[in-house]
């Protein structure tokens, strides 16, 4: 059994107390921990300098009857989703798929929450940061992390969980995706949606050099420097424009992006 006291300790092994970062958690992957999600957020927050986890809603996604083309979007079918879609607001909680850590950090009464309806951050010590994001440009939260020498925390989860070679992407000039949210005001239209990150453990061997690795409980913890994890992302798809990309059949992304560089 794990204590609050013990995840800090390991923790400022990171040696991270100045930086900001953007973690990515698993929960189970700790096994027993006393105080469950809320004692990994709470020392999550006392061991950065600034913190923040994705808080993404992706049930306020909401499909028109037509839309650009390439999208990884069957329009006619998505039209039976529609019905389950709910307006963003500022308290809605975490989508499931985001583990229930980020959440415990979002409800946290210093966190602060970025406003994309769909991909949003929440954070602590982060309002700055936070603030960068906008509808046109999801990942600012993330380049503004890497230009201030920011660093990715992975706690138990692998690179299919790392947003930030989402960020490597888009500056690589990888095909982005158009979604759309049904706000308060309305349905607005959300670019710079990323695409699939099944394939992202392929880039393990390239950060291994440059991760930090420690052991806690279970679950392995990783480290590495923001900037690195897009310039190796960069450079894997400069190498092959293909690189990273999942080989499910039944993907749409993967298979709109390998579309995409026939043209």
């Amino acid at each position: 059994m794990w204590e609050y006291n013990d995840l800090i300790l390991a923790f400022q092994e990171l040696k991270l107390n100045n930086k900001a970062v953007v973690a990515h958690a698993s929960l189970r992957a700790f096994g027993q921990v006393t105080g469950g999600a809320d004692s990994i957020a709470t020392a999550l927050m006392y061991s950065m300098g600034a913190v923040i986890m994705p808080t993404h809603t992706y049930k306020t996604m909401i499909t028109p009857a037509s839309g650009p083309a390439n999208n990884a979007v069957n329009y006619s079918r998505a039209q039976a989703w529609n019905r389950l879609a709910e307006p963003f607001d500022p308290n809605m909680p975490a989508d499931v798929m985001m583990g229930v850590v980020p959440e415990s950090l979002r409800q946290r009464p210093q966190a602060s929450r970025s406003m994309h309806p769909i991909l949003s951050f929440a954070g602590v010590n982060a309002g700055k940061i936070l603030q960068t994001q906008t509808l046109e440009n999801p990942f600012a939260p993330l380049m503004e992390i890497a230009n201030a020498d920011g660093w990715v925390v992975l706690l138990g989860v692998d690179h299919t969980a790392n947003t930030a070679i989402h960020l490597g992407e888009k500056l690589a000039s990888r095909k982005q995706f158009t979604r759309w949210a049904l706000t308060e005001n309305g349905t607005v239209t959300c670019p710079g949606f990323p695409g699939c990150s099944a394939g992202f453990e392929a880039l393990e061997p390239a950060l291994r050099p440059h991760t930090v690795v420690i052991q806690v409980g279970q679950a392995a913890i990783r480290a590495m420097p923001m900037r690195m994890v897009i310039v190796q992302t960069m450079q894997a798809i400069k190498k092959d424009p293909l690189a990273l990309l999942c080989d499910r059949a039944d993907c749409e992304r993967c298979a709109a992006v390998r579309e995409g560089l026939k043209n």
